[in-house]
Parts: structure tokens; C-alpha cells; sequence
């Protein structure tokens, strides 16, 4: 009978004593999680990969070379490519000569027809823009690149382009920092 009752006491575990080691053990896993990615400065929550030397990173404006100019989107885009390097990284922007280097310009702002309907209208209109990058890697140049990035946005044709241009507009410009984002620091 004494050996049953001492089989109860440790099975029941009244302090919460079991409790209380699962709380820290996550805790130190918790812990060490977050000083091995991110005290060392080589690796982000955002899965970028950032040299330990770059401090700094610069990102030029790009001016907009398409057929078809849209007068705010040279500006609408720098700023939101800027904005994703701020918000993603711990790195200095600074207007020149940074350790990661940004240029480049707007090749393309296009509205074009899709899904055509049998009386010849498009149900659906499609905004596209392209921008050419130039990034140049001071710590590791064989990380640079020139690429062309293209993004777009559909529409239906029931709506008018001017009340629906500003959103569109700011989605592709998102999609492509994001895109410009983890080709040069994810390396896709």
C-alpha cells in the first residue's frame, strides 16, 4: 500500500514542477534561435543573406525611360524600393557609393488587352511595368547583376484606369522590390 501511494505523489507532479521545465526549455531554445541568426548580422528573420561587412546601401532614382511615362511612378518606385531595404535590413541608406549598390531605370509602363470577348473588347486590361537594375555588391561582385524586372496588375475593363491606377501602381512596385529584394540579398 506505501508503494502505491509513493508511485501517486511522483506521477501527479503537484508543484508543476513538469510545467515549469517544458516553459524553459522552449525558453532556451527560444533564446538560442535568436542569437545564432541574428547576432551575427550574416542572416535576417527575412531569409536575406547580407555580407557581415556591408554597412550601407544606396539606391539611386530611377528615372523612367518608357514610351509611356506615368509622371509620379519614377518616384512612387524609388521610394517604395527604398522603403523594402529600410523595413528588411539593418543597413544605413545613404545616398551614394554604399556598400550595396542600386541604379537603374524604367524600361516599361504598358496597358495592353486581355481576355478578348467575342464583339472584339477586352474584359480584362492589363498594367505592366519593367524596370532595369543595376546592383553592384562591393564586398562580392559576383553577386552583381543588370536584370530586367517585370510585374502586373489586371483590370476589368468596366473600370476606369485613372480611379484604379494608384493601387495597381503601388501593388507592381511592391512586387518588384520584393522581387529586386531577394535576387540581390536571397539569392532566388
Amino acid at each position: 500500500m506505501k508503494l502505491l501511494k509513493f508511485t501517486q505523489n511522483v506521477n501527479s507532479d503537484p508543484k508543476g514542477f513538469k510545467d515549469k521545465r517544458i516553459w524553459l526549455a522552449k525558453a532556451a531554445m527560444v533564446s538560442v534561435f535568436v542569437f545564432l541568426f541574428s547576432s551575427c548580422g550574416i542572416y535576417s528573420f527575412t531569409g536575406a543573406s547580407i555580407p557581415p561587412d556591408a554597412k550601407t546601401i544606396s539606391v539611386g532614382y530611377f528615372s523612367n525611360k518608357a514610351p509611356l511615362v506615368d509622371p509620379t511612378l519614377s518616384q512612387t518606385f524609388t521610394n517604395t524600393l527604398r522603403d523594402m531595404f529600410n523595413s528588411q535590413t539593418n543597413l544605413q541608406m545613404v545616398p551614394k557609393n554604399g556598400d550595396l549598390q542600386f541604379s537603374g531605370e524604367i524600361t516599361g509602363y504598358s496597358i495592353t488587352p486581355q481576355a478578348i470577348q467575342a464583339n472584339q473588347t477586352a474584359a480584362l486590361n492589363r498594367l505592366s511595368i519593367t524596370v532595369k537594375v543595376q546592383y553592384i555588391n562591393t564586398k562580392d561582385h559576383t553577386k552583381d547583376f543588370d536584370t530586367s524586372f517585370t510585374e502586373y496588375r489586371d483590370y476589368t475593363s468596366d473600370q476606369n484606369f485613372n480611379t484604379v491606377k494608384d493601387k495597381l501602381v503601388g501593388e507592381i512596385c511592391t512586387s518588384l522590390s520584393e522581387d529586386i529584394f531577394n535576387k540581390a540579398l536571397v539569392n532566388w
